[in-house]
């Protein structure tokens, strides 16, 4: 058998005319043009095992999402001083591959990752988003109280079921642990909602912010949010947030190669059925 060499790539896409990170068949998908670009500059299939950090939903933006793939040794010594430019030229701008690297050939960039983190933007300024900043930030039509935000956020961070907020896979859990969750409003008056857990399941964090939304404009309670944590299916009272404020800002992994396999381990038994695609 052919020697592969494991590569990490990082990468940057405005999620606007993507149908989500997955290939879909006849779907402009984030994955089916990093496969498409990789079979056209090396040849088709040599590049094998596209596996990403978090499989985001058309319309979510990411400036450090993490995937990996699997090369033949070879072919990478060949091309491993111009791979990253030839991709910059065949891409479409609105996906960018911003690094790549061997790593240890039990990196998992799902699996090994130990969080992962979101912003979400929002302006609740009353004549909407700047032109620029349409397609990444939400205008909220109701004035947004940054303190009520942090209250209603606060009673969601640790460690919880949050079906409520999952739209629920069979026999997938929906506990998870937010490590954090905080709202703050940047000199440009721009609302930042920063989430971090260990793992997210579909929807969540679009569903934690909808939530806290109606909060911070005064409709419901500070502590509704959290209260919906008793419930053991999806709530109907939450609003998904729109996708388009979203972004997956960063991946966390061990400092240390050495922890790579025994982290996959540990999520898969703890987090995600190995059934999950």
């Amino acid at each position: 058998m052919d020697e592969r060499t494991r590569l990490r790539l990082d990468v940057s896409y405005d999620g606007t005319d993507f149908s989500g990170w997955a290939a879909q068949p006849a779907r402009r998908t984030v994955a089916g043009m990093l496969v498409e670009t990789l079979d056209l500059v090396l040849g088709a299939g040599t590049a094998t095992g596209l596996t990403v950090a978090g499989r985001t939903d058309a319309g979510v933006h990411a400036t450090g999402q993490v995937c990996h793939l699997d090369l033949p040794a070879e072919v990478w010594r060949q091309h491993e001083g111009r791979l990253l430019r030839r991709l910059a030229r065949l891409l479409p701008p609105d996906v960018r591959v911003r690094a790549m690297a061997e790593v240890p050939a039990d990196f998992d960039a799902r699996f090994s990752a130990t969080f992962r983190r979101y912003e979400y933007r929002v302006t609740d300024a009353p004549w909407g988003a700047e032109p620029l900043r349409r397609t990444d930030t939400l205008a909220w039509p109701r004035p947004l109280d940054v303190a009520a935000l942090n209250d209603a956020a606060a009673g969601l961070v640790g460690e919880h079921d949050f079906a409520a907020y999952c739209r629920r896979k069979e026999n997938a859990t929906t506990l998870r642990e937010v490590t954090r969750l905080d709202w703050r409003r940047d000199p440009d008056g721009i609302l930042v909602a920063t989430v971090q857990a260990d793992a997210f399941c579909q929807n969540m964090v679009r569903s934690l912010v909808g939530a806290m939304l109606v909060a911070g404009d005064g409709r419901r309670p500070v502590e509704w949010p959290a209260g919906l944590l008793t419930r053991r299916e999806r709530s109907s009272e939450v609003t998904v947030a729109p996708a388009h404020g979203l972004a997956l800002v960063e991946v966390g992994y061990p400092a240390d190669p050495a922890e790579y396999a025994r982290r996959a381990v540990l999520t898969r038994r703890l987090r995600v059925p190995v059934a999950e695609g």
